[in-house]
């Protein structure tokens, strides 16, 4: 065999010059650059949308929550709800102050659960002391009814729910200014539901609508 039998590359264009790379491969190059800083902005840009316009996070400021939220603690929140996905009785939502809920603080978003859907006829108490929707007496795992408060925690209400409103309540019934005091909040004023406690890690956890406590309430 000759020394110029040297097998051939399809579509060769000739030798680059000792010690320069080949041409395609700096094209090649340049386009793994160009990819990859596409990728980055595309992720970046999701990213923003999506912490803009999807989820939130927020910390919690009082025990009206307890014992489902403590003093600090962190929840995301998707903001989907309920502009895109509806509202679920049992939901627990951050929603803006609707006017005169918290006063002179500077704060502006409250944190409470659905209890009754707009047309819900919502009341307390039954004969045996619970809250009452559309005429069922509700079993609430999630509510926190503590001796201290007396009858705060059980106080009267008799209210139909309007139309784009709805009736919300904090889980320590008797520290909670809710809805028993101000009256229904506006759907419009919802900002989302709290889905997942992320802060502290030892209270990681999902914030659940227990289907079961309404799951006998008929329609209104």
């Amino acid at each position: 065999m000759s020394q110029t039998d040297n097998p051939s590359i399809d579509g060769d264009e000739g030798a680059a010059p000792s010690g320069s790379a080949p041409a395609g491969g700096n094209k090649r190059g340049l386009r793994f650059l160009r990819d990859v800083v596409i990728i980055v902005l595309a992720a970046l840009l999701v990213s923003f949308l999506v912490k803009t316009f999807v989820v939130r996070s927020f910390y919690i400021p009082s025990g009206s929550m307890e014992s489902t939220l403590q003093i600090d603690d962190r929840v995301v929140v998707n903001e989907l709800v309920p502009k895109v996905v509806g509202l679920h009785r049992g939901d627990v939502v951050v929603f803006e102050d609707p006017g005169g809920w918290l006063g002179a603080t500077g704060k502006n978003d409250l944190i409470k659960r659905v209890i009754g859907l707009p047309g819900d006829h919502v009341s307390c108490c039954s004969t045996d002391g619970k809250v009452e929707v559309n005429g069922v007496a509700l079993d609430e795992p999630y509510a926190q009814y503590l001796p201290e408060f007396g009858s705060r925690s059980r106080a009267a209400f008799d209210v139909t729910v309007p139309a784009g409103q709805v009736w919300v309540m904090g889980d320590n019934r008797g520290n909670s200014a809710d809805s028993r005091v101000h009256g229904t909040v506006p759907e419009a004023d919802i900002v989302g539901r709290a889905v997942v406690i992320t802060w502290p890690i030892s209270r990681w956890s999902w914030l659940g609508r227990y289907p079961d406590t309404f799951a006998d309430v008929p329609k209104p």
